[in-house]
């Protein structure tokens, strides 16, 4: 008997950044000193599920997270521009403080959960989960049955990923499930009718204080 594929969506080690509150979006920024010891960590875990595949964004975190776990299983690494951060726009740098001030219709309307573009030019989330997807599908025709891929990612790109795998809109995504914390991950399993979320937040270490969404 077969056994369907599994997905693990995996958010980068912390940066400093997220410790500080800062709008990352697609800003390349690499892992702090904590970022890599979580990386470290979360790679011994999932090494233990036995991956066929590892994609990344290519973003520096996100890739720097990947590899850890790479360096343990001994599989190369793909780099995927679709599984970016979301842009923020204008956003990018900007303390959350700074965008509540300047921004206090938009960043309201965040708290109501409405998905607007971020930053004036930047993507909605709804934007983001199309490219996500889309590279999880191309990742996904090459992979076997019974066999499992790990991408690495990040906290609102994770998150849309694994609600656009499970038929889940996005905000009750949000709603629901929270934001992934850093280096955790979503263990997603394909089942006959379709795919589940089975694990949400799996992690092989501490949670590090302080640490944002974007």
């Amino acid at each position: 008997m077969t056994t369907g594929r599994r997905l693990i969506v995996w958010r980068h080690g912390q940066t400093e950044h997220n410790a500080g509150g800062i709008w990352q979006g697609q800003l390349d920024t690499d892992l702090s000193e904590t970022g890599v010891l979580q990386a470290k960590a979360a790679a011994e875990g999932l090494a233990r599920l036995g991956p066929h595949r590892i994609v990344s964004s290519d973003l520096r975190r996100a890739a720097r997270t990947a590899d850890e776990l790479a360096a343990v299983v001994g599989l190369p690494v793909t780099r995927d521009e679709r599984f970016r951060e979301i842009d923020v726009g204008t956003w990018q740098g900007m303390s959350q403080g700074d965008v509540a001030e300047r921004y206090p219709d938009e960043h309201a309307a965040l708290g109501r959960g409405e998905d607007i573009r971020r930053g004036e030019h930047g993507e909605a989330v709804e934007h983001v989960r199309e490219r996500v997807y889309a590279g999880a599908q191309d990742l996904l025709a090459g992979l076997a049955e019974g066999e499992t891929a790990v991408v690495a990612t990040h906290g609102v790109a994770g998150r849309a990923l694994a609600a656009a795998m499970v038929g889940l809109g996005q905000r009750e995504a949000w709603l629901m499930l929270g934001g992934l914390h850093n280096c955790h991950w979503a263990e997603l399993a394909e089942h006959r009718t379709g795919w589940r979320i089975v694990g949400w937040n799996v992690g092989a270490g501490p949670v590090a204080s302080g640490t944002s969404d974007h």
